[in-house]
């Protein structure tokens, strides 16, 4: 259901340099390139995640309540995620951990306080 999301920024260089360098853990490449944004995606017909420059000009701002989810494929992907984003810079949200059942997660915020989360459904325990 969804094709891509995006987040603003107000430095597109930095921002570009952290998401490179946090989305390839993913194995995710750039989509595309533009002088307002960059996409990142991992096959064309999966959700492509992007940043970018405002439209209006005005300021980005990270929205209250607003946040974008990474699936992963293990708790220890989860746990590179949350580690890389705040070595790039980013900001602790809730480290990586159980929140309930098998749904394992990590919070963390970009360079311009957008909120992300990183998570992986682990398998039923026997």
């Amino acid at each position: 259901m969804i094709g891509y999301t995006c987040v603003g920024t107000n430095d597109l260089a930095g921002a570009t340099a952290f998401y490179d360098d946090l989305l390839s853990l993913l194995g995710a490449k750039r989509f595309f390139e533009s002088d307002r944004g960059i996409g990142w995606g991992c096959a064309p017909e999966q959700p492509m995640f992007s940043v970018m420059k405002p439209f209006d000009g005005q300021p980005a701002s990270a929205g209250n309540g607003v946040m974008i989810s990474l699936v992963t494929k293990s708790a220890a992907q989860v746990d590179a995620l949350y580690a890389k984003a705040l070595s790039l810079g980013g900001r602790d949200e809730g480290a990586p951990g159980l929140r309930g059942g098998n749904f394992y997660a990590a919070y963390f915020r970009d360079l311009d306080g957008n909120k992300l989360a990183a998570f992986c459904i682990l398998p039923a325990a026997s």
